[in-house]
């Protein structure tokens, strides 16, 4: 959920200081930047309100939790709502640093933090004091450590993240900003309730057990999707930051490319992780939960057709005009809840709710695409043919050779590492020849010629000085 919230929130403050960036208007970069802390303070607050009171509610009967285990959760609910009002409080340091594109700290504290989270999980496995709140504790005082460290290497790097006393907000940029940050909270709450939703009617229908498989399942995505998104950090200041300079051409071609490469980046990982999916699952846990697998297939499927326009996404922020397609596509993601509930009252499978969400993200995909031709004059026939003809085409190719060569190999590691090896090379392969343009073959020609030439000279300073 935190994830989901952060990043919308992010988008709004990153969409205002690209878009300004640009300009050098230093000022008007203070403006902004002291606007969003203060409206991410009051977000922060509102959401802690909301989530307090909604948690009077949620576990008097309504969840499906052991009741021994009542106070626990409780005890962990408040330290998500504290994780939560700091990660909302993080966003506008967040926004500059990806304003900026200071990439290597941003992966310098996710490794950090990933790191921590591992020391967390490994101190889980010894400790005698109860792990789910020891948990929810340490994940806590994770975030806030985080978001003192980002605050600090923002106030010491950035003009405007100093704080001044005297003109604190402008107050018409104030008003803009909230009514925009404010349409992207609601699609990202719409988001949030399409996936936390789905968690809680699984858990009404079929209990605990199910919520495993489904918990599962979305770590295994998460953690291949982080693939993608990090390479959507680069791209989106630069999406926001064309707009900004009035190159709306350069603009929709580079969230064309996003949408294309983010897809390719998660597609890569995701076919032998799909194929292989019952040895991997079997070599990660020691039980796996029923619906697992399943539950694993359907919601990579669900993220691959996330990403087919996950550029043109950004490309709308970019454009400040949000309303009407929060409103459409968030109101759209809504509908996953009554139609998981109609399903699941019909007698249908868990993973019915998940293949209904895929349907439901494709047309949500075309509605991007619609909205985006009327906002920003985006050409669907260079869209069908920049991202989703050069995207199936590889796709095909490859599932098309994994299929062939199936069942030639028995279930195990050798398989496993077969079908990885395999798939890497044709995708990569159909990815070079037809899913690139001229140009972009030109420029992977070219890296690899610096690397290799890098590698050459470095080979020779190294005879030269063993010499």
């Amino acid at each position: 959920m935190l994830s989901i919230l952060n990043g919308a929130m992010t988008a709004s403050t990153q969409r205002y200081l690209s878009y300004y960036l640009r300009a050098g208007d230093r000022n008007k970069l203070r403006a902004i930047f002291q606007s969003s802390v203060i409206l991410h303070l009051l977000i922060g607050l509102f959401i802690v309100v909301i989530l307090e009171v909604a948690g009077l509610f949620l576990f008097d009967g309504f969840l499906n939790i052991p009741a021994e285990r009542i106070p626990v959760a409780k005890t962990v609910y408040h330290f998500m709502v504290v994780s939560t009002f700091f990660t909302i409080n993080a966003v506008p340091y967040d926004s500059a640093i990806n304003a900026h594109e200071d990439l290597l700290f941003d992966a310098i504290t996710g490794i950090v933090e990933t790191f921590l989270k591992l020391g967390i999980a490994i101190w889980l496995i010894y400790t005698g004091f109860d792990k789910l709140i020891l948990y929810g504790l340490l994940m806590a005082a994770l975030t806030i450590l985080s978001r003192v460290v980002k605050s600090i290497f923002c106030y010491r790097r950035y003009q405007e993240c100093k704080l001044q006393k005297s003109n604190l907000v402008d107050y018409s940029l104030f008003k803009e900003m909230f009514s925009f940050a404010g349409w992207n909270m609601f699609g990202a709450l719409c988001g949030l309730g399409r996936s936390q939703g789905l968690a809680i009617i699984l858990n009404i229908f079929f209990g605990p057990i199910v919520n495993a498989a489904y918990g599962v399942a979305n770590q295994v995505n998460s953690q291949l999707y982080s693939f993608s998104e990090n390479m959507l950090k680069a791209l989106r200041p630069q999406i926001m930051k064309s707009e900004g300079s009035g190159d709306r051409e350069r603009m929709l071609m580079l969230s064309m490319k996003a949408s294309k490469y983010g897809f390719f980046l998660l597609a890569l990982f995701a076919i032998p992780l799909i194929i292989e999916m019952p040895y991997i699952l079997k070599l990660w846990l020691k039980n796996v939960p029923e619906y697992t697998i399943v539950f694993c297939r359907l919601v990579l499927i669900a993220s691959l057709a996330n990403l087919l326009t996950i550029g043109l996404q950004t490309a709308i922020q970019a454009t400040g005009r949000i309303k009407v397609y929060q409103s459409v596509v968030g109101g759209l993601l809504l509908l996953n809840l009554p139609i998981a509930w109609g399903l699941l009252k019909y007698g249908m499978p868990a993973y019915s709710v998940l293949v209904s969400a895929i349907c439901i993200e494709l047309i949500a995909c075309s509605i991007r695409v619609y909205l985006l031709k009327r906002i920003a004059n985006l050409s669907i026939r260079e869209y069908l043919k920049q991202v989703v003809f050069k995207i199936m085409l590889p796709l095909g190719i490859t599932l098309l050779f994994l299929i062939m060569c199936f069942g030639f190999l028995g279930e195990g590691f050798v398989r496993l590492i077969f079908i990885s090896a395999l798939s890497s090379i044709i995708f990569l392969t159909s990815i070079y020849a037809i899913g690139t343009d001229a140009g972009e073959r030109k420029m992977i020609k070219q890296i690899v010629l610096n690397y290799r030439n890098r590698i050459f000279k470095t080979k020779q300073i190294h005879e030269q000085y063993i010499g």
